[in-house]
């Protein structure tokens, strides 16, 4: 029989919540609706390297200095949540460091906030010596990969489950488990790429067809979402083939097409429009190997939604930048990411005459980049 310390024998009763918040291992701290800082727990105390009747009363600039300037931005919204991992924050008397940086509105006060600040550190296995068992080397125990592993295993059963479903399909609906197939093969992709964000080098581009992405992406979506408003396609069918990933322009255009569809949501009559063209003049001054390279195929989503905030349109491809109340603001940074590393450009315009938003993708033609 295992013997109980003696805390564990005693009848303590339910934790007060002031305990339960000041034993929090992160900083945290309260701001009105001015950011003024309201009260702290101990973690921030010990952050600031000051005690809690200095810091209650200052506001949030006369604390810190934010590297990313969007985290003021995002916190003068005041009903924002914002998930931000390393960022450089220069606490007043300290040296520069980084730090994951969460905020929260507090349910039923508005324009009061949680800040909190952690900064990160690696997670040891959990071992009494250190060793990974069997006289091997620890290894670290990271969160992304082990969330990367709970969703892959589910991902396996789903593509297996569409693949024993479509041999008692007939060819037309065997289209559909095909789809889910691949669509699962590509998601499991992104998963191991998103594992090694850090390290990771750009997929490699090959020879494909602009065309067959595209309607791959909308088929996807049509999918994900039957019965909304049809897609307006405008495609140059003398298009030569382009030098992309056929994965990740599938994923730059699932994402384009998405945040076209929400824009547009609420217009009496909802528009997307998907076209491509030759786009002459457009190169990049320095490619692969310093050399100029040429974007002369243009990919155009455009919706007559009312378009992005104009105070944020020259921030949009920035991470944590969005104008949805629950969005991270990842998606556009990670579409022009994906376009980057193809070797191709995005930009975004406003026609406000005609009411249209525009994102424009300009890739290399097949042949023109070293593979």
């Amino acid at each position: 029989m295992i013997a109980l310390p003696e805390w564990r024998r005693q009848d303590t009763g339910k934790p007060d919540p002031k305990r339960v918040v000041a034993s929090l291992p992160l900083a945290l701290l309260q701001l009105d609706p001015d950011l003024v800082v309201a009260a702290v727990n101990p973690a921030a105390e010990q952050l600031l390297g000051q005690g809690a009747r200095r810091i209650i009363g200052k506001s949030i600039a006369e604390l810190f200095d934010f590297d990313e300037p969007l985290i003021l931005g995002r916190l003068a919204e005041g009903e924002a949540h914002l998930f931000a991992r390393g960022v450089r924050v220069h606490i007043r008397g300290q040296a520069p460091r980084r730090f994951d940086i969460m905020t929260s509105a507090v349910t039923h006060c508005p324009g009061w906030q949680l800040l909190m600040l952690h900064e990160g550190v690696g997670v040891e296995a959990l071992s009494g010596d250190g060793s990974g068992g069997g006289g091997g080397e620890g290894v670290a125990l990271r969160a992304p990969e082990v969330l990367a592993h709970e969703i892959k295993n589910p991902l396996a059963g789903i593509r297996g489950a569409a693949q024993l479903l479509g041999r008692k399909l007939n060819e037309r609906d065997r289209a559909l488990t095909g789809l889910i197939t691949a669509e699962v093969d590509r998601i499991a992709k992104l998963i191991d790429q998103m594992q090694s964000l850090s390290r990771r080098s750009a997929e490699p581009s090959q020879d494909c067809n602009l065309h067959e992405a595209a309607r791959r992406a909308q088929a996807v979506l049509a999918a994900a979402t039957p019965g909304t408003f049809a897609i307006e396609e405008e495609f140059d069918p003398s298009l030569p083939p382009i030098m992309a990933n056929p994965d990740s322009l599938v994923q730059v255009l699932l994402n384009l097409l998405s945040n076209a569809r929400e824009a547009c949501q609420g217009a009496p009559l909802p528009r997307i429009a998907v076209r491509t063209r030759f786009a002459s003049g457009i190169q990049l001054h320095a490619g692969p190997g310093g050399k100029p390279l040429r974007l002369p195929i243009e990919l155009r989503v455009s919706d007559n939604g009312p378009g992005i905030d104009p105070a944020l349109r020259d921030h949009i491809f920035e991470p944590f930048v969005t104008g949805k109340k629950s969005g991270q603001g990842l998606g556009l940074a990670l579409v022009q990411k994906l376009v980057r590393e193809m070797n191709g450009r995005i930009t975004h315009d406003r026609d406000e005459l005609g009411g249209w938003t525009h994102f424009r993708i300009h890739l290399p033609v097949a042949g023109s980049v070293p593979k």
